[in-house]
């Protein structure tokens, strides 16, 4: 069986049981930051998808979602890379990937820059560069690819919720660009 036809059967839980299980429990969820590069590896867009909240206002956030029991950070990554931009969006994982930083989500809005109303999650976040084509799924509304400086304007960031603003600047800062 390959690393995206991981049989998770025994590892959902039911709606029930995650909600237990967030209430007692930290979640191990990943974030990416997905980039197109040039030919010297420099970042020239970032992909920001475009989302309807519960609320109905729309926001920007990046490529997100839980680690599943008995799954491989890396297998989760493309897992939810593909989920969120299409099967074509060719991602460049590394064998052996490495965060470029930890982020902590409280359910306690001010504890982090991360907020997560349902639950306490730890995120490893990367900097993911994708190279085919990419289509907006599930529930993302669009995706839309911003040159650097473009996704730092303040009005682009105050439209990321969740503290995501404040990974997209670190993802950068990593990166090497002024923020």
């Amino acid at each position: 069986m390959g690393p995206l036809e991981l049989d998770n059967t025994p590892a959902w839980l039911s709606r029930e049981e995650l909600d237990n299980a967030r209430e007692r429990l930290p979640i191990l969820y990943v974030d990416a930051v997905p980039v197109r590069v040039d030919d010297r590896g420099a970042v020239t867009a970032v992909g920001l998808l475009l989302r309807a909240s519960e609320d109905g206002r729309i926001r920007r956030e990046l490529v997100s979602g839980r680690v599943l029991y008995h799954e491989r950070v890396r297998d989760a990554l493309l897992r939810h890379l593909e989920k969120d931009l299409g099967p074509m969006a060719l991602p460049r994982v590394p064998t052996s990937p490495v965060p470029f930083t930890v982020a902590e989500y409280f359910p306690t809005p001010g504890v982090t820059p991360f907020h997560d109303p349902r639950q306490h999650a730890v995120s490893l976040a990367f900097v993911v560069p994708v190279s085919g084509d990419c289509a907006p799924q599930q529930d993302a509304l669009d995706l839309a690819w911003l040159t650097p400086d473009e996704a730092l304007d303040p009005g682009v960031l105050a439209e990321m919720e969740r503290g995501h603003g404040v990974l997209l600047r670190q993802a950068l800062s990593h990166l090497g660009h002024p923020v």
